[in-house]
């Protein structure tokens, strides 16, 4: 059985012939397998370019929400990066029987269409006289319709093992749910935490973001080579691990707390005097110019007057080490996932992954901006922690069963024909 083990997690994941095939089978050729990759690569770039977008939008959403709509709070935040998720898990699952049904080419096209008209409106979000949050609310919601994906349609055989299935859309609901609110939370965090004005938000969390993109580069080609070694299912409980102690280390801690943002307040009482001591000396002058309106933890957030700051070293070893776990967890995740599949026709599969992920996108940001807003960090970190324990956990439970399809069914037609 070891053996088998080790053979499923070192397999590749594309090649001419899928292990344990036997006579009969269906073999792509030589020409098909070389047109295929250039298929890949050029969903690789489109992918690619995709993401760029998405990471220039995602840290301006704030500042950009803030400007257009003075009555959108960080709560609101959290249902406008969500909407993206929403409309994509909408059509995730519709592109994907369309994928199967019908030339590829045709969700593709109609995807990138409907996502240039939505980023067109999201650019124009300003222009309305009222209720402009609302409009952004459905201009993300339909650049997430249009931000679907098509896979390869393969040959069926044999049976996949739902409970798999279901499992490996859950450990990927988790990987995605975290790091969504991970970059959801990253501006309100760094301007409530150290001050930051806007445009330095944007700029500092921008460099923080490209950062982690070249660290997931590496993480990429290293866990390639990993394994080979060490199996994927060992990777994803290691990217866990890490993860965990990511969200670990940015709990709060020490005597130092954030600078509280006074220039709300309509006067100068102290709203709650049992901080009275804290707050005089974090206090600073509301007549002080600030061109890009005020800065520091809002006094309307309750927490900003007793949690600890976090601080910035603790931050930035934080971000390193989410950003080695998330990009393992990711990778090794759809990797078990086609595995797992194995030769069946993957379009409505892929489906429900991409709207598990878009699931985890929706629920993530809601989440944390609501948690943060109100009780701050210490709990809204101390949940996501114990949510990766309950992950780690559901993935020993299914460890054994996260095997490749072609071994799976091997051993089922063995023990058949023992039998």
């Amino acid at each position: 059985m070891a053996s088998l083990g080790t053979e499923a997690e070192q397999e590749p994941l594309l090649g001419h012939r899928t292990p344990g095939s036997r006579e009969g089978d269906v073999v792509e050729t030589e020409e098909h397998y070389k047109s295929r990759w250039r298929s890949i690569r050029i969903l690789y770039l489109t992918m690619f370019l995709s993401s760029v977008g998405f990471s220039i939008v995602i840290m301006s959403i704030w500042p950009y929400l803030q400007k257009i709509d003075k009555t959108a709070d960080a709560s609101f935040l959290g249902w406008v990066i969500a909407s993206f998720s929403l409309g994509q898990m909408v059509a995730s699952p519709i592109f994907g029987l369309w994928s199967n049904h019908r030339p590829r080419k045709e969700p593709l096209i109609v995807s990138i269409f409907i996502s240039v008209a939505a980023n067109c409106l999201y650019a124009y979000v300003h222009v309305p006289a009222s209720h402009n949050k609302y409009y952004m609310l459905v201009a993300r919601g339909l650049v997430g319709f249009g931000a679907v994906n098509t896979d390869e349609v393969q040959f069926p055989q044999g049976n996949i093992d739902q409970v798999a299935v279901v499992a490996t859309n859950i450990l990927f609901f988790v990987v995605l749910f975290i790091f969504a609110l991970f970059e959801t939370i990253l501006t309100p965090l760094t301007m409530d935490m150290y001050a930051w004005t806007q445009e330095q938000a944007v700029f500092y969390d921008g460099i923080i973001l490209a950062a982690l993109g070249v660290e997931a580069v590496l993480v990429f080609m290293g866990v390639k080579i990993l394994s080979k070694k060490i199996g994927e299912r060992a990777i994803l409980l290691g990217g866990l691990i890490v993860v965990w102690i990511g969200f670990f280390i940015l709990l709060p801690w020490g005597n130092q707390f954030p600078k509280i943002q006074w220039e709300d307040l309509h006067n100068n009482s102290i709203p709650n005097t049992t901080f009275g001591e804290i707050i005089i000396g974090l206090w600073k002058s509301p007549r002080e110019d600030h061109s890009e309106g005020p800065t520091g933890c809002p006094i309307e957030q309750a927490w900003c007057l007793y949690t600890p700051v976090i601080h910035l070293a603790q931050f930035l070893i934080s971000a390193v080490l989410i950003g080695i776990g998330y990009p393992a967890c990711n990778v090794m995740s759809y990797t078990l996932y086609s595995k797992i599949l194995g030769p069946k026709p993957q379009g409505v599969y892929m489906g429900w992954l991409t709207a598990s992920g878009s699931g985890a996108r929706i629920l993530g940001p809601v989440f944390i901006s609501h948690v943060y807003s109100y009780w701050g960090p210490r709990w809204a970190f101390s949940l996501v922690c114990g949510i990766v324990v309950l992950t780690i956990t559901l993935l020993g439970v299914v460890y054994k069963r996260l095997i490749a399809f072609s071994i799976r069914y091997g051993r089922i037609q063995e023990k058949t024909g023992s039998e």
